[in-house]
């Protein structure tokens, strides 16, 4: 059963991300990969933390031929609008279906904070772009040789304070297309249950995310990032913690579980260490 299918069903679905190389070795890649087999998709960034990586198209199709079920994060930040249809179009014709609209993070926070940022597009100008190709026209409203088909996903942040504009904001995406949405990291499940209670009348599937939290070191970035609120606990735990990737893999083990009783599914995020997903959804249940 594809993912679009899945979206329909009543099953507690599991996606995982993946970031591509830095270079042309995809053996990392490939290791990481091999650990999410069985899992309902697997996102692959788009030049994430506006740094260069090797395309998210290109390794999307790799996923593929390794019988994984990618979703291609495609950002406005670095394309135009003749670009993005062209990216699209390309991708399904190597097979992907499931995209991940999103703006991006603006360069100047990346490796590269002189490059020029297009946003050419919003976010829901992209997800109506997707739509209309599919009715077989473009944007300059000339007629496509064959038409794509594509199951659409959103991001949205049930974590920030304005939580009514990010419910207004989750709606117009499903209002534009949007079949289901992924969120940024949350490490309180009462107040995603409360975002939750807001919008499940929408009936579309959104998949918390979870982080990963490996080290205090890594804690720290986490805090440095805007649209991320940890709590005072899950600070202590991991600040106090003899081994903090054990207790890191623990406290995912903990929410998914407290999410299962709820959530539609969840949206995990390892960065780098994909090995320990197995273990995590394992002790979840």
């Amino acid at each position: 059963m594809k993912f679009k299918e899945k979206l329909k069903s009543d099953k507690f679905l599991i996606t995982a991300e993946l970031f591509p190389p830095k270079g042309v070795d995809i053996s990392s890649f490939l290791r990481r990969a091999d650990c999410l087999y069985g899992l309902d998709a697997v996102n692959v960034t788009d030049n994430q933390r506006a740094s260069m990586r090797v395309s998210s198209l290109a390794m999307s199709r790799i996923l593929i031929e390794r019988a994984i079920e990618p979703i291609l994060q495609l950002t406005a930040r670095d394309r135009n609008r003749i670009s993005l249809q062209s990216e699209l179009l390309g991708a399904n014709i190597l097979g992907i279906e499931n995209v991940l609209l999103l703006s991006g993070d603006h360069p100047s926070i990346g490796e590269c904070s002189g490059a020029k940022a297009v946003y050419d597009l919003d976010t829901i100008q992209l997800i109506k772009t997707v739509r209309l190709l599919e009715t077989g026209v473009d944007l300059a409203g000339k007629k496509l040789q064959g038409s794509p088909k594509f199951c659409v996903g959103a991001v949205v942040n049930p974590s920030v304070q304005s939580v009514d504009l990010q419910a207004l904001m989750l709606e117009k995406k499903v209002k534009a297309g949007t079949e289901f949405f992924q969120t940024q990291a949350i490490f309180d499940v009462q107040t995603y249950k409360n975002f939750f209670d807001k919008v499940k009348h929408l009936k579309v599937k959104i998949l918390p995310g979870i982080i990963l939290i490996k080290s205090p070191k890594f804690l720290q970035f986490l805090q440095s990032m805007s649209g991320i609120n940890i709590s005072d606990e899950v600070k202590d735990r991991i600040n106090s913690a003899s081994d903090p990737l054990t207790e890191g893999i623990k406290i995912c083990s903990e929410t998914i579980r407290k999410l299962r009783s709820f959530a539609d599914g969840v949206h995990i995020m390892a960065i780098g260490t994909e090995e320990h997903i197995p273990k995590m959804i394992r002790d979840s249940l």
